[in-house]
């Protein structure tokens, strides 16, 4: 009985000490980065999620469904210019700033920070990881546009899955793990982006942009094939043990497989057998309901 008491306490140790070390050597702290707002503490971004989540599911619907629906158009104008120019000026930084491009390309496997230049090429590598992270904060209102439209429909459980999921893990990966690459999984997503919100800002100007805007299918392909392309890169990262976190590598695949799931199935409900001639439609209003359907039915972000 003492020896099997032994055993379990020994065994107790070896699993702490092995648990302590693989936390020493995934983890990474930075007094800078740490100091970033939003970044040291959980609670402020707990917050904003338990809100956000508030808002869209319980709050808002019950406040709106006594009251016409809020004409936001413009508000949704402004919103969707902002976030293009924003995505775009996030990618346009990393191309535009010298030496990222060719770090970039050199260093997918392995980061090296034995320079002063390559130190600093770290730096605004984590710096566009954190308005990036930001950007994540910012999309939360298009939920919110949703609700105060009384479009409730449209926030289905992908949608807000994803806006929270990404909240999330961009806080995670901030704090915790400070991954140099997860900048460029946001330069291919922030590029998604604005495709995404150019479009969104295109079909929010009437339904004379309409014909103007075949191209819908072809923004959500753009979505999944992103999944797929950060899928490769991140099994790639694991199997080849690059200097990324494993556990931060590995956690990342099994959300982005699941984000395949969710889209993939959202892309068959969207675009199976669909013929839609909005010029048919006789009567205004029914008109513009159904292009307003049409333009927000897949309005979720990408990951």
């Amino acid at each position: 009985m003492k020896e099997m008491c032994t055993s379990i306490l020994n065994y107790i140790i070896q699993t702490k000490d092995s648990l302590k070390e693989f936390v020493k050597s995934e983890v990474k702290y930075d007094e800078e980065i740490d100091s970033w707002l939003f970044v040291n503490k959980p609670w402020p971004v707990l917050g904003i999620i338990i809100v956000y989540l508030l808002f869209v599911m319980k709050i808002g619907p019950k406040m709106m469904e006594n009251r016409q629906p809020y004409n936001i158009t413009n508000v949704i104008l402004v919103f969707n210019f902002l976030q293009f120019s924003y995505n775009g000026l996030l990618c346009l930084w990393i191309l535009l700033t010298p030496g990222i491009p060719k770090y970039i390309f050199t260093h997918l496997c392995h980061i090296t920070n034995e320079t002063q230049h390559e130190r600093y090429l770290i730096k605004c590598l984590h710096t566009v990881s954190w308005f990036y992270f930001m950007s994540k904060i910012i999309d939360l209102l298009d939920t919110v546009f949703f609700v105060l439209r009384k479009k409730q429909s449209h926030v289905s459980f992908l949608h807000v899955y994803h806006h929270t999921k990404m909240v999330i893990s961009c806080w995670i990966h901030l704090r915790f793990f400070k991954s140099e690459q997860a900048a460029y999984g946001a330069w291919l997503n922030s590029s998604v982006h604005i495709a995404m919100y150019g479009y969104y800002f295109l079909a929010a100007l009437g339904p004379y942009m309409q014909k103007y805007l075949w191209w819908k299918v072809y923004v959500t392909r753009l979505q999944i094939a992103q999944l797929f392309i950060a899928v490769a890169y991140m099994a790639y990262l694991y199997k080849y043990d690059c200097t990324m976190p494993r556990a931060l590598a590995f956690t990342v695949i099994i959300d982005l497989f699941a984000f395949i799931y969710l889209f993939m199935d959202f892309y068959k409900s969207a675009y199976k057998d669909e013929k839609i001639n909005i010029i048919g439609i006789a009567d205004k209003n029914d008109k513009e309901d159904k292009i307003d359907k049409i333009d927000t039915v897949d309005k979720i972000k990408s990951s």
